[in-house]
């Protein structure tokens, strides 16, 4: 069975690994496929899914909604984490993208995923983005407020720096569960600028976007090394595909992040579940770091 994590001292338990929502709207489902799709991975283990207001158009937390509805046993098998303070053009009243963390506005987007997911309370809640004008005794009050009346049970961020997350910190009586970060060979600012660092410190699991560079592992020409090292650490470790190998690279570091799966092929989906079971060398996770990055360490 696949492995429950406490993601921070305060914090809930997770899956090991995390079903990610983003691209929903892309899968073609009808509302009975998605109710089978969450089955499928809820038997698989994988019960916390990673969703936010803007995904889809802002019509992704409604769509998942729909199969939550259509089977509302499912709400008490999987926990519910979602994201707000992005306003992005895709709402007509926006003239430009831009962030917002106002209290009224995180009251407000926290009461629409309550309505589009039918549900009572929320696992986490996650600030998108670092906004320029965040306000955090505004963000600590809506938080609070939240917290109090049960509809949020855990809160957290998502890219924020580690002075963004100790300010914010700083602010609440409550320990901030998660920061959500870009964690992959193609993308490895966090890995040496504090941020993971930090999540060591607090003992705090960030979880893991993007691990497969948005697809640009597969197609991007420039990527054509890292494909030929994660290939033959493939060959060494026995897994199935590079995939795998990615995910394990990612969950070797010592803050345990919980990637995101990002497909919505059941398959994959499954596939994925084998990573947890390869454990690479401290070798061959340097050498995929050479081949993302092109040079040794200094």
């Amino acid at each position: 069975m696949l492995q429950r994590l406490q993601i921070a001292p305060q914090g809930p338990e997770f899956s090991r690994l995390v079903m990610g929502y983003w691209r929903l709207m892309e899968w073609g489902m009808s509302p009975q496929q998605r109710v089978t799709f969450i089955e499928q991975h809820l038997e698989s283990g994988i019960t916390t899914t990673d969703h936010a207001d803007i995904y889809g158009g802002y019509q992704c937390e409604a769509a998942f909604g729909e199969a939550l509805r259509l089977q509302p046993s499912l709400r008490q098998r999987l926990e519910l984490v979602t994201k707000c303070g992005i306003a992005t053009t895709a709402n007509p009243g926006h003239a430009i993208g831009h962030y917002i963390t106002e209290s009224r506005h995180i009251l407000h987007s926290a009461e629409n995923s309550l309505r589009y997911f039918h549900t009572d309370y929320l696992d986490l809640l996650l600030i998108h983005r670092p906004d320029p004008l965040m306000d955090a005794d505004e963000i600590a009050e809506a938080f609070l407020a939240l917290h109090q009346s049960g509809k949020v049970k855990h809160f957290g961020v998502s890219n924020f720096t580690p002075a963004q997350f100790s300010l914010l910190q700083s602010r609440l009586p409550f320990t901030l569960a998660t920061n959500q970060l870009e964690i992959s060979p193609l993308h490895q600012p966090a890995i040496l600028d504090g941020s993971l660092d930090q999540c060591q410190q607090l003992r705090i699991r960030p979880m893991a976007w993007s691990c497969l560079g948005g697809g640009q592992l597969f197609t991007a020409a420039q990527y054509q090394p890292l494909r030929d090292e994660l290939t033959a650490v493939m060959a060494e470790t026995g897994a199935d595909n590079i995939e795998q190998v990615v995910w394990a690279w990612v969950m070797r570091l010592p803050s345990q992040p919980l990637p995101i799966i990002g497909s919505g092929k059941i398959a994959r989906v499954r596939s994925a579940l084998r990573a947890t079971q390869i454990v690479l060398t401290r070798q061959q996770w340097f050498r995929i770091r050479k081949a993302a990055l092109g040079y040794d360490v200094p």
